[in-house]
């Protein structure tokens, strides 16, 4: 038993098999490590620039993040007050731009314009009047230097910079204090200290990159295999031992310099009695399969599926994408959910003061689906809906309503108007009061209660 252990000590406590060498110091893969990746901005702004995977991959989620964008929750004249606002500052757009170059650079901020000089103090958005946000100007890591880390328990800010450095035109720079900054990061570097750049993530093409020079280059190289699709084979009698004589390679040359020309003209190759014409094909049916493979690779690596990735169709039988694109709508709702708004956090109780003065507690906003229902969905769930409710209402006798019909004709109203299945029913019921705030009729009520003849 002790000659087991020892045995496990020296070569290690996993599976190991001393023929094949599996688990030794011999196996082949026993010198496999990762290292530190490293990728200059150069390499990413090229990639960026001069690749379409890259810009994609870069462009997509962040694209889908916004692309819907947000409702708010509020009074009408409220929601148009704060929508307004948004476009003055034109915020769906700095939001994309830093949510790309966060991508991209591994990370980006919104500066919080307020017009105030003393750019280290907290933002005090109770301060902040109608029109109080002046400006947002993004600004990417390059430009926007993380200071020391607050390593204090007790703070906000615990674990991020305790300022950021921003650099003007004029060689000046400006010390932030990070309330006022929207931060985006890049992909999780999973070690702070081991952070490329203090106070930011990664790009995310750091991850994704050896799957997408791999695809380029296999795409690259069948682009190249397309010239020596044919091949045309001339056998020459007595050609190695010719090719001493100088005249000989001349005059070959210009031999079938000629036949070329000819037979670019109008096809014909002119050739002696004595020489051997023939043609050869390359085979390019397996290439397809390979290039499809090594895109598949860089959809999982950029966890976008492929459907919305390559643009192209579903592929296998009564397959529609519909799950893949789903699942990828799930993931970019959950990086709206757990990375947008808190990052956006001040930033929309800046804005909400600057549109009405001051904060309503009872305002807010949730994000817009991606997955757009079709008109035929739509109807089935207004149908069943509206069959549920006769169900609850019931029909009298045999049927008795399981809850008052006001209550759950208020609870329809506000589940019809929630998701958006009968347009201009809200303001209907503003007019025309709620079934629970009409008085009922004595005539109708005996009607009701007494039956005919």
């Amino acid at each position: 038993m002790g000659s087991v252990v020892n045995f496990a000590r020296v070569i290690g406590d996993s599976l190991t098999n001393l023929v094949s060498r599996m688990g030794t110091e011999r196996d082949k893969a026993a010198h496999t490590f990762y290292g530190m990746p490293l990728l200059s901005d150069e390499q990413i702004i090229n990639a960026y620039r001069g690749a379409w995977l890259p810009r994609k991959i870069v462009d997509i989620p962040a694209l889908d993040s916004c692309r819907n964008w947000r409702n708010w929750q509020a009074g009408d004249r409220q929601i148009e007050k704060i929508e307004a606002e948004e476009k003055r500052l034109n915020l769906r757009g700095k939001v994309l731009e830093a949510r790309i170059k966060a991508r991209l650079l591994g990370g980006a901020g919104i500066l919080i314009g307020t017009g105030e000089q003393e750019m280290m103090l907290p933002l005090d958005v109770e301060r902040i009047g109608r029109g109080g946000v002046q400006y947002l100007t993004v600004f990417t890591r390059k430009h926007l230097a993380a200071g020391e880390i607050d390593r204090d328990p007790g703070s906000e800010f615990y674990g991020r910079p305790s300022y950021y450095r921003v650099s003007a035109r004029d060689g000046r720079t400006i010390d932030v204090h990070p309330s006022r900054l929207a931060i985006f990061q890049g992909n999780s570097t999973g070690d702070e200290d081991l952070a490329f750049h203090q106070g930011w993530g990664d790009s995310v093409l750091v991850s994704v990159l050896d799957a997408i020079k791999n695809a380029d280059s296999t795409a690259a190289n069948i682009a190249s295999l397309v010239f020596e699709a044919k091949v045309d084979i001339i056998r020459l009698p007595n050609f190695m031992a010719s090719l001493g004589d100088e005249t000989y390679k001349r005059k070959i040359l210009e031999r079938y310099t000629l036949a070329n020309t000819a037979k670019g003209i109008n096809g014909t190759l002119l050739l002696d009695k004595e020489e051997e014409y023939e043609s050869k094909s390359a085979s390019f049916a397996t290439l397809p399969d390979i290039l499809d493979r090594f895109l598949t690779i860089v959809s999982g690596a950029a966890d976008i599926p492929a459907t919305r990735l390559l643009g192209q169709s579903p592929a296998g039988l009564n397959s529609t994408g519909e799950a893949d694109l789903r699942n990828y709508y799930d993931r970019i709702s959950a990086m709206q959910e757990i990375e947008m708004t808190p990052a956006l956090y001040r930033l929309d109780e800046a804005l909400i003061c600057s549109a009405l003065g001051s904060r309503d507690p009872s305002i807010y906003y949730s994000w817009a689906p991606l997955w757009q229902m079709t008109d035929k969905e739509r109807a089935e769930i207004f149908k069943t809906k509206a069959d549920a409710a006769r169900a609850i209402a019931g029909s009298g006798g045999m049927s008795p309503e399981l809850i008052p019909i006001e209550a759950l004709s208020d609870g329809l109203v506000n589940a019809l108007v929630e998701d958006g299945s009968l347009p201009g029913l809200e303001k209907a019921i503003e007019e025309y009061g709620r079934l629970s705030e009409q008085e009922e009729d004595e005539d109708e009520a005996v009607a009701a209660v007494v039956p005919e003849g």
